[in-house]
This record gives C-alpha cells, structure tokens and sequence, in this order.
C-alpha cells in the first residue's frame, strides 16, 4: 500500500487543529522553521502543505507577516428542515447563493425515479454554489417537477434560495425524506468551482425533498468541499432516512 506524502499528513494535521479550535479565525500559525522543526521536515515540505490548506481557503499568507487562519469548518445540520441560509447564519456567517445554471428540460431516469414522475416529464434544473463569507461551501444541482412549479425559474432568479421560491410557488414547508452522502474526490470541474484542488476530498449528498403529503418535489445533489464543512446528523435526521456510504 503507497503510503500517503507527508506533506498532506502535515496539512491533515494542521486542519484537524484548527477544526478543534486550536487555531482561531485571524491566529498565525507557527513560522515554516517552527513547523519544520515539530514535524522533523524540510521548508520546502511544509509550504506544500500551507499551499494546501491556502487552496482549501483555510489560510492565507501576508507577505512579510505569516499565515493566517481564515476560516474554521461551517457546522451543517441535517435534518428534517435543511435550509442553507439558517445553516451559515448559525454558524456566525454570511450565506449567499451563485446560480450558475437554470433550465428545463426532460427528466432523465434518475430524476424521475426520485421525483415520481413518467421519463421524459419535464424538470426545471438549477445549479449552483453555496457559499459562506464569499468562500464556496458546495457546489449543488436541484430538479424540481415543472409541472407542479412552472414559474419557479422565474422566483428562483429573484431570490437566489430555495426556499423563498417555492413559497412564492405556493409550497410554504418542505421535509427531508431521505438522504445518502457519499465520500468522493473532487473531479476538475468540482475542483474549480469550489476552489479546490483536483483530487480534494468531497461529501456528496443525494436526498430528495417532499411536500406534507410525501410527495416529492426536490431532488437534489450537493457536493460540500470536505475540509470546509462538518455535517452533522440530527435523531430527527436520522429517523428521516440519512445514511452514509464511504467509498475506498
């Protein structure tokens, strides 16, 4: 078994403290020579490490002062009720939404499997980022029933949320019914987006969305950046069908 490069140990390590709080948003961590001498490694090992973590957008360097602590992972509940904006607002941040796609077309197989709905009905699709003081959490691709909501691109170009669109549908609440999150890697495309490096590690989550009378009326894929984001599972989520699937 290939054994790991070191340097991503030293950014392993460097991220689960600050994760704990060990480094605070603001704090300089510790000089490359002090670091150099804790993990008995060259300079040059440890800045490849730090170029990790500044990818990750967990740090920053200010020539001539050090590196910084940015930002510690954005706690994320998962529940009956997920609402994005709730989430980040209750971490102490900032949520805004990036659309970068909107578009009706024909349901694939999946889609309408998770939807209920004939192959072929048409869907509107939106994709898009999730984001917390400017930095990208999750990259996302919502499909929703366009018969049921034909005039919710229209809200969703309004309101950037979800949620605000589908009252203005007329669906004023919306639970989680089941949810699967799969560990992955970030392909290019995941990677630029999300500012990250090919490769990176990802939380994937497939969960679909249903009305009070447990019809559906979401479904939707979210890839959350790993090293950004801690998902945490409610007894309320977990009798709502959260599993999670690791992947070698």
């Amino acid at each position: 078994m290939t054994k790991p490069a070191i340097w991503r140990s030293i950014a392993e390590t460097l991220t689960g403290e600050i994760t704990a709080g060990h480094y605070r948003p603001g704090d300089k961590l510790p000089t490359e020579a002090a670091l150099s001498a804790r993990f008995g490694v060259n300079r040059h090992t440890v800045r490849h490490a730090l170029t990790v973590l500044a990818e990750a957008g967990s740090v920053h360097a200010r020539r001539g002062a050090g590196v910084f602590v940015t930002a510690t992972p954005t706690d994320y509940a998962l529940s009956r009720r997920v609402r994005f904006h709730q989430n980040v607002l209750a971490s102490g941040r900032t949520p805004s939404r990036q659309m970068l796609r909107q578009e009706t077309r024909p349901a694939d197989s999946g889609e309408a499997a998770a939807l209920q709905l004939p192959t072929g009905a048409l869907v509107h699709v939106v994709d898009g980022l999730s984001l917390a003081d400017g930095t990208p959490l999750a990259m996302f691709r919502s499909v929703f029933p366009a018969a049921r909501f034909p005039n919710l691109l229209e809200a969703m170009t309004r309101h950037s949320s979800v949620t605000a669109a589908l009252a203005e549908a007329g669906l004023t609440d919306y639970t989680r019914a089941e949810t699967r999150i799969t560990a992955i890697a970030a392909d290019a495309l995941l990677a630029l987006h999300l500012r990250l490096t090919q490769g990176a590690p990802l939380l994937r989550s497939v969960a679909v969305n249903v009305d009070a009378a447990g019809q559906p009326i979401e479904f939707g894929t979210t890839w959350f950046a790993g090293d950004r984001v801690t998902l945490t599972v409610s007894p309320e989520g977990a009798d709502a069908g959260e599993t999670v699937d690791k992947l070698s």
